[in-house]
């Protein structure tokens, strides 16, 4: 079985078949999806998802394109939201200074805001980073000295640096549609020099589309092609991997209950 650990199910990329969505993941061996929060005006809609199907579990949190815009995320509030059964992280939350499209301060400030929810509900927290290696080292450095949090970065597409920091730390690294591009050479030797029980796969859907499915909407049946290219990066069988990358899903996300 492969997971999902990272899509947006509620986008509206998905609103005309999503039925066909999760039909084709199945077909696909994806028997476990995470729908990913990115602001708490729509967490009824990705909560909605959740529990409509067994299979599809989500966190609640605001992106931090969002963090500008959606000052109500406050550590009580998003740990009450996560009491919910279907609820088994935070985030996504982090830094872009790719896109700025919030102040960076008000990034920071709700990065902060989503690792003490984590520490204070036991729960994984989901990590977006763009060009902001320096200070998502230092703020995780530093809350983790402050108190243990589980967490993984999302999308993994940055330094080794960021990527040995995080696995020192006790984080997990997840891996997307990036890992098959042409030009990942890089991403693919730093991946290589992970350790396998801390990786996960993800589509980011509809985002990233993998090789061979570049140009198209991407959805979770696709995290198969990832799958499949870190098979080969670790010079492992696809299966072996399959089951790695689940196994490490669910000790991550320990409300998850494995469908069947």
């Amino acid at each position: 079985m492969l997971v999902d650990s990272h899509c947006h199910l509620d986008f509206p990329d998905f609103a005309d078949d999503l039925e066909g969505t999760l039909a084709r993941a199945q077909a696909a061996g994806v028997g476990l999806m995470l729908s990913i929060g990115t602001r708490l005006d729509r967490f009824g809609e990705v909560l909605a998802i959740a529990e409509r199907y067994e299979n599809v579990y989500c966190t609640v949190g605001v992106h931090p394109h969002e963090a500008g815009r959606d000052p109500a995320a406050e550590v009580g509030r998003l740990v009450d939201l996560a009491r919910h059964p279907k609820v088994v992280g935070f985030g996504e939350t982090g830094l872009d200074y790719y896109y700025d499209h919030s102040p960076r301060d008000r990034q920071r400030g709700s990065f902060h805001i989503h690792i003490e929810a984590a520490r204070q509900a036991a729960l994984p927290v989901v990590v977006h980073t763009r060009d902001a290696d320096d200070d998502t080292i230092r703020i995780l450095t530093d809350e983790m000295a402050e108190g243990p949090f589980t967490g993984l970065i999302h999308c993994f597409s940055s330094s080794r640096q960021l990527a040995e920091n995080a696995v020192d730390l006790g984080l997990y690294i997840s891996l997307s549609g990036v890992l098959t591009f042409n030009k990942a050479d890089e991403l693919r030797r730093i991946v290589g020099d992970l350790p396998m029980d801390r990786l996960l796969v993800e589509t980011d859907a509809p985002y990233l589309a993998p090789v061979p499915k570049r140009g198209k909407v991407n959805e979770p049946a696709f995290v198969a092609h990832t799958a499949a290219m870190l098979a080969r990066v670790k010079a492992l069988p696809v299966a072996q991997v399959a089951d790695q990358t689940t196994a490490n899903f669910l000790r991550l996300f320990t409300k998850v209950t494995p469908c069947g």
